[in-house]
């Protein structure tokens, strides 16, 4: 079942000064099952921001559709569209983005403070949770008293205390020094693993070859794609800089191994 789909969707900027058009997204299609872990890979500029600004329901496609368990993110009122964000995805960033005057608690607890719940039952929510992710400890710390790793973990906390459909993942490890991104990458695998649909953009072949299928995106489109399917995760990660490497390379790969329609490669 596709928790997630994006069809035909297009992005079209216009600069501010001579008013040139700038086409980010060309025709993206792809699809993501409920319990998935996708990671989409490319080089700078090659529309992965936009396209997670586009899943993230942070910007208006020029074209196309985005839906969420069958929801067009593009008809939902900007009155609604926070509170839409709030319950239904979960946001891990490359800096954290915990609010230094707040313990860590009161950071994971804020979007559920949003969302005018009972204290009661957020602090039945972030027991198991903190437990379950390793900062049962650290709770009352703010976050300048914490390393890297741990204030990801509770970046974590926060993105799935509100229980969301898709958790969305833009570099998480891209700050943290090698022993905290592996940590991270393992407690991203189990809760995985338990169930939640992962969607991570990275420039890291470490972070995607934990993933369980691959997009590369070039010249925002996706041109190719790789399934895990049960290989690995070293394999794996050496099928994926090969990839790369012919992303890159002057003749890159053909754009025809990748069909959305079958969400395969040719």
């Amino acid at each position: 079942m596709s928790i997630l789909e994006v069809n035909d969707l297009k992005k079209i900027y216009t600069t501010r000064f001579g008013g040139q058009k700038v086409e980010a997204l060309q025709s993206v299609s792809f699809k993501v099952e409920k319990g998935e872990w996708v990671a989409i890979m490319g080089e700078s500029g090659s529309g992965k921001t936009t396209l997670l600004n586009m899943v993230a329901a942070l910007d208006r496609p020029t074209g196309g559709a985005v839906l969420l368990d069958g929801k067009n993110l593009a008809q939902i009122k900007e009155s609604s569209i926070a509170a839409f964000r709030r319950d239904n995805l979960g946001f891990v960033f490359q800096d954290c983005n915990l609010l230094d005057t707040f313990s860590l608690a009161d950071n994971i607890y804020l979007p559920l403070v949003l969302a005018a719940m009972p204290y009661k039952e957020m602090a039945a929510r972030i027991v198991p949770l903190a437990e379950r992710l390793g900062i049962s400890g650290l709770l009352s710390k703010y976050p300048y008293e914490v390393s890297g790793g741990q204030k990801q973990r509770a970046a974590v906390a926060r993105a799935l205390i509100t229980k969301p459909q898709l958790v969305l993942a833009d570099e998480p490890t891209g700050a943290l020094d090698s022993r905290s991104a592996d940590e991270l990458l393992e407690l991203f695998r189990q809760i995985n693993e338990s169930g939640q649909t992962i969607l991570l953009v990275t420039h890291s072949v470490k972070a995607a070859s934990y993933a369980g299928r691959v997009l590369f995106i070039k010249d925002g489109r996706v041109f190719h794609q790789l399934y895990r399917a049960g290989q690995p995760r070293q394999q794996f990660y050496q099928k994926i800089t090969e990839a790369l490497t012919l992303l890159t390379s002057d003749g890159g790969l053909a754009e025809t191994e990748y069909d959305a329609g079958k969400g395969g490669v040719a």
